[in-house]
């Protein structure tokens, strides 16, 4: 065990032999760190916080009651393992959140990068990677080996099939079942998610110039109302438009999916 001097640990918090707290770091009570749980400095528990498994924590994260954070994954393949969650720095995880770590058939790690905030009964599944600045709105999950891109918001009680991919920007609203991949910056809405237009809200708020939400809007009608299909449509887009935005989603559609893509409705 390694606990630095200046971190403030609660007399009724359990600390495994083997664990690391760093600097600065604040145990709240009844929280368990396991032997193999590294805190960065400034790594803040709130209270009822278990750590689990081969656990990074980054630093000024903030963690909240009931948090389950690193424990094995939800897979009925996983025979024991030693896999790791690596959680960046800065993140807001909120009540009852869980995060398991990877497996071995899925790379053996889960990843989550900086300045996100995870609101309360939030999941990220095994193997998943998300991006920085994502936020995971009240009892949304991500299943096992998603790729979460930056920037993305995904709405309450909205679920994220296995193997799915978010574009960066990308926006899902409430009480969405998403069983594909969602292009860059598309608005994906409905109980069976349907690609239903553009995060333009997101886009003007990140100050993205208005000739490339204009292109941006173009393309997505293309991809909506063009010749041939999908990925033929998008073949086209980077030959028509000349926007690193437009460039982002072309680069989406024509790389590897195991899922497939949501298309315009």
């Amino acid at each position: 065990m390694s606990i630095d001097p200046s971190a403030n640990i609660h007399p009724s918090a359990v600390v495994e032999d083997g664990a690391i707290i760093g600097p600065a770091c604040v145990v709240g009570p009844f929280s368990h760190i396991g032997a193999d749980v590294t805190l960065a400095r400034g790594v803040v528990l709130k209270s009822h916080v278990v750590l689990a498994g081969i656990t990074e924590i980054g630093e000024d994260c903030e963690i909240f009651p009931f948090a389950t954070i690193g424990e094995v994954p939800q897979d009925l393949k996983f025979d024991g393992e030693k896999t790791r969650l690596i959680v960046g720095a800065r993140n807001r995880i909120r009540e009852g959140v869980t995060m398991n770590t990877g497996t071995t058939g899925g790379g053996g790690i889960t990843r989550v990068g900086d300045d996100c905030l995870f609101m309360t009964g939030a999941h990220v599944g095994h193997d998943t990677t998300v991006g920085n600045r994502v936020i995971l709105a009240n009892h949304a999950a991500l299943a096992g080996h998603c790729v979460v891109a930056d920037d993305v918001i995904i709405g309450g009680l909205s679920g994220i099939h296995q193997f799915v991919r978010l574009g960066r920007g990308a926006i899902i609203g409430a009480v969405t079942m998403v069983t594909n991949d969602v292009i860059p910056y598309g608005l994906v809405q409905g109980p069976r998610g349907e690609l239903d237009g553009l995060n333009l809200v997101g886009l003007k708020r990140r100050g993205v110039s208005r000739a490339d939400i204009s292109a941006l809007r173009a393309a997505f009608q293309m991809l909506r109302q063009g010749e041939g299909q999908f990925q033929e449509r998008a073949m086209r887009l980077s030959e028509d438009y000349d926007s690193t935005y437009v460039d982002e989603i072309t680069q989406f559609i024509l790389g590897e999916s195991d899922r497939g893509f949501l298309t315009p409705s």
